[in-house]
């Protein structure tokens, strides 16, 4: 049975082709119009062998002598030649990559065989798959084009052939296919490529190749020859009209209704034709010696009612055999180029220029002033390949994780950390450090770099500190995208979070309110008649050790352990969240509407950031991943205290479907057009603070060997530093090369006993004149930093960020000290006002220290206990002698190590028990 508009592989076997109608035609002796099937002896007195290259996408320059073979139709030895070369150069694909089966997938109206047997032959004897399409015959141009689209993104599809009538190869079906799997050479793309003589990275017409390989394996120059051809129209008349010319022959073109057809035949060396329902002419036209070359046997005609006729027609036609096999050359060579884009790109970037103004204007003024590139412009600079970005309008764009698979590879670039000393309420700077230093490795010592960001809260950003582009010259563009939602990942973060807590008080009220047989009905519904449970329902029934499938075989006892969660209210650890400086949130009181029946409780909003959907997006490195680390969420413990999460509340799957595209990173680029990944959120101080593990993976692929992925690090080196190195490095398995340590003088005066500092406050004088008392005195809080990053091994560059009011004295006092603390380089850095040329110094001194060894560990061990972690952070990094622990954390630690294995209403059995992400496909399955 075949499939209608749905594809189907073709397995069967190659035992019988059906020939094609006619083929390359000559006069014999006695004025005879005879087919090459004959086997009598034809000789061309002037007609040469072109190389097997012509029409294969590569520029035919010349034709080689080379005798005609006698053993057999003409055409069979260039079949023969090309076949053998496709089968070793597939053979080559096959050593690097023994998984890839090239394809061609063969569009068709209507469920005749007769071409795709003869491409199967050919597919066969070299190695390749054919796939067919077989559309309905009255199909629509629109149902063709989707067909060519959803090809166009098979990555197992490498060649896509319209066998089609004339009447259906509209410029609009043509052109949807992508040149690169444009294998028949029709779209403009590849045709204009023919006729500018640079078919390089396209394909010619196998037809128009199949022509010139039939005239080119005779002993006699083409220079010179007059070729006319006889109703061929479109892509193909263009392409061979080319081809002929490019080989140094004269071509004409004529209608078969000319009134000079005969004149031009009889003129003619060549006679290319195709013949319209049934037409042709008289023998008498040809001169001897001419060759006739009919590509009707190649091509399905525009009515319907000859296909099956012309497929049925046993002969020894050349064209049809000879362009299956050219057309299999391309598919070889298409999948050829796949690999090569696949592989590593060197790349192109080109910054953009930066004029900086002096006074420095606003942020917001100089990120207006710049015209940031395309997004899929930077992409393309950097080896990003279409199909692995996701384009959010033009300036920004999910990158697909495929990435990772695809360089998997490929070395690793250096990797750079960029923390802080403790910082003032105004902040030091590390975004800033971090843009600038990126923009100062490409766009000015030209070496491949990425710089990894989070995103910003708009807790911050409408609060007091506000965005995290960077700023001044040294910022990510177009900052009001970048500090305004962005792609829309903490909105993905905050409707996933508040989906469990919906989920947590709706099963405390069925729970509360149902008996366990209506639990049951609800929970396992039947549906047409049959009840079945949901997958992540059959997880929860293993865990409790039931090994049974069938609903109706449970125990009532069996019933009420698999219905009954038995969430303890004052147990709930899991919270709303918004992502909003709201004070008036911290606690709330929920469930006092009449309908739900008196169960109400205390609660509080957290802020979306601090989610541990956040933390888990930040420390993932794939869907399966992430799917596994939502569903061990502890939201809560029954009330026998054992830990309940989000797989026994069945909420897992729908979690990972509402984060399926918050895990892709998010490519912007700075003022100088150099690329940022921007990628889970801030507050190392309630979370883990750090960008995501994915977002530095995919770049430091990118990089390459020699470039550098700067990544940044929650605020101070004791909180986000440590974090980054105990949490993120050994999760991800990354260890880095060198921290920037970034410092500024108003924060050393202030740990040095200067004046509180407050945002939106006009600084006191202390922060503004000269006071080399105060700076010296503060660093001992950059002494201590430096000293932290040396507990795991990593040396420390430290960024001095330059502001107006800083002294030349206060600026060298710092960097001495700096250096004699133990930093293996302090420079001084004026990104903010002249952009990446204010930071090529410290683009240098992080070049030259990354390049050296260093002994990278980890503070403790993962088999400590949690005791032992508070002390070790503690001692090692806050200089405590020892901890002492109040009877509340006790209690809280005790209770953590009894779980480490770690609107409208809802009702009892939601739809999210059925909704779920397949991690390979990103399908998306239940959701209707």
């Amino acid at each position: 049975m075949r499939l209608s508009v749905a594809f189907r592989h073709v397995h069967r076997s190659h035992a019988s082709i059906r020939r094609a109608r006619a083929g390359v035609q000559v006069l014999n002796s006695e004025n005879r119009l005879i087919t090459l099937a004959d086997k009598s002896a034809v000789s061309y007195p002037w007609i040469r062998e072109a190389s097997s290259t012509s029409g294969t996408g590569e520029t035919v320059t010349s034709l080689k002598s080379h005798p005609r073979k006698n053993d057999g139709p003409l055409y069979q030895s260039a079949v023969s030649d090309i076949v053998q070369k496709c089968r070793d150069e597939l053979k080559a694909i096959r050593e690097t990559n023994p998984d890839l089966k090239p394809t061609l997938a063969i569009i068709q109206a209507g469920e005749d065989d007769g071409l795709l047997e003869v491409n199967k032959k050919m597919a066969g004897q070299i190695g390749l798959n054919v796939m067919q399409i077989c559309l309905p015959r009255q199909c629509t141009e629109d149902e063709v084009i989707d067909e060519i689209l959803r090809l166009n993104e098979d990555s197992r599809v490498h060649g896509i052939f319209l066998h089609l009538p004339q009447s259906f190869l509209s410029r609009s079906v043509r052109n949807a296919i992508k040149p690169q799997k444009d294998v028949d050479g029709v779209s403009d793309l590849n045709v204009g490529r023919v006729v500018l003589g640079d078919q390089r990275d396209g394909f010619a017409s196998p037809v128009a190749g199949a022509v010139l390989e039939m005239l080119a394996r005779h002993d006699s120059p083409l220079i010179g020859k007059m070729a006319v051809l006889v109703g061929v129209e479109g892509p193909l008349k263009a392409t061979i009209q080319c081809l002929l010319q490019n080989n140094g022959m004269m071509v004409q073109t004529c209608q078969w209704s000319s009134k000079h057809l005969q004149k031009q035949i009889m003129d003619s060396d060549v006679v290319i034709l195709l013949e319209p329902d049934h037409k042709s002419f008289p023998p008498t036209w040809i001169r001897p010696g001419v060759a006739v070359i009919n590509l009707s046997s190649a091509l399905m005609e525009e009515h319907p009612d000859s296909w099956e006729h012309r497929a049925e027609v046993e002969s020894g036609a050349g064209v049809g055999p000879l362009s299956a096999a050219l057309r299999m050359q391309h598919v070889v060579r298409s999948s050829r180029r796949w690999i090569q884009e696949q592989q590593y790109q060197p790349w192109r970037l080109r910054p953009l220029k930066l004029q900086p103004l002096s006074p420095v204007p606003s942020d917001i003024e100089i990120s207006r002033a710049q015209t940031p590139k395309p997004i899929s412009q930077l992409a393309q600079e950097i080896g990003l390949l279409p199909e692995e970005l996701e384009a959010y309008g033009n300036t920004k764009a999910k990158v697909h994780l495929s990435l990772l698979n695809r360089l998997q590879h490929q070395p690793n670039g250096k990797y750079v950390l960029v923390a802080g000393i403790t910082p003032t309420p105004l902040g030091e700077g590390k975004s800033t450090v971090t843009t600038g230093l990126v923009q100062a490795l490409s766009a000015h010592l030209k070496l491949n770099s990425f710089a990894c960001l989070r995103q910003p809260s708009q807790g911050p950003t409408f609060g007091v500190k506000g965005g995290a582009a960077g700023g001044g010259y040294a910022q990510v563009i177009p900052m009001e995208e970048f500090n305004l939602h962005l792609t829309g990942d903490i909105h993905a973060i905050t409707a996933a979070n508040n989906l469990v807590a919906a989920a947590i008080d709706a099963r405390i009220l069925h729970e509360s309110t149902q008996s366990d047989k209506a639990l049951y009905r609800r929970l396992v519904p039947s549906v047409n008649g049959v009840r079945c449970f949901s997958p992540i329902q059959m997880a929860r029934l293993q865990r409790l050790g039931i090994n049974k499938s069938d609903p109706s075989d449970l125990t009532p006892e069996e019933v009420r352990a698999f219905v009954r969660l038995d969430l303890d209210p004052e147990k709930v650890t899991w919270q709303r969240v918004v992502d909003t400086n709201d004070r008036f949130l911290r606690k709330i009181t929920v469930g006092q509407a009449n309908t739900e029946k008196g169960h109400a409780r205390q609660t509080q909003f957290d802020i979306a950031v601090a989610s541990e959907i956040m933390a888990i997006l930040a420390l993932t490195d794939g869907l399966a991943d992430m799917r596994a680390r939502l569903g061990r969420m502890v939201v809560g413990s029954n009330r026998n205290g054992q830990p309940i999460t989000a797989d026994d509340l069945g909420v897992t799957g729908a979690l990972a479907v509402l984060m399926k595209d918050a895990i892709k990173p998010t490519l912007m680029q700075t003022l100088e057009g150099t690329p940022v990944f921007v990628h889970a959120g801030p507050f190392a101080n309630i979370a883990h603070g750090n960008s995501s593990v994915l977002a530095d993976k995919l770049a430091l692929k990118l990089v390459g060997e020699e470039g550098f992925v700067v990544t940044e690090a929650g605020f101070g080196a004791d909180i986000g530093m440590e974090k980054f190195f105990n949490i993120k490095c050994r999760t991800s398995g990354l260890k880095p090369d060198v921290v920037v340590l970034v410092a500024t003088v108003r924060a050393l005066k202030m740990h040095g006993g200067g004046p509180n500092v407050t945002a939106g406050v006009p600084l006191p004088k202390e922060y503004i004149n000269e006071n080399l008392q105060l700076v010296a005195d503060g660093c001992s809080n950059l002494k201590k930093q430096i000293q932290i990053a040396h507990l795991f091994g990593v040396p420390v560059v430290v960024a001095l960020n330059v502001f107006k009011t800083d002294t030349q004295a206060e600026i060298e006092l710092v960097c001495r000290i700096a250096e004699a603390s133990g930093a293996s380089a302090a420079v001084q850095c004026h990104h903010w006002s002249r952009g990446g040329r204010g930071s090529v110094e410290l683009a240098q001194a992080v070049k030259k220290v990354a390049s050296q060894k260093n002994n990278f560990q980890f503070l403790y061990n993962l088999q400590d206990s949690i005791v032992e972690k508070i002390r070790t952070i503690a001692q090692k990094v806050y200089g405590a002698d020892d901890i002492e622990l109040s009877p509340e954390a006790q209690a809280k630690i005790d209770y953590y190590n009894q779980q480490m294995s770690t609107m409208p209403g809802l009702p009892t059995r939601p739809c999210f028990y059925d909704i779920d992400l397949d991690p390979v496909t990103e399908e998306i399955k239940g959701l209707f």
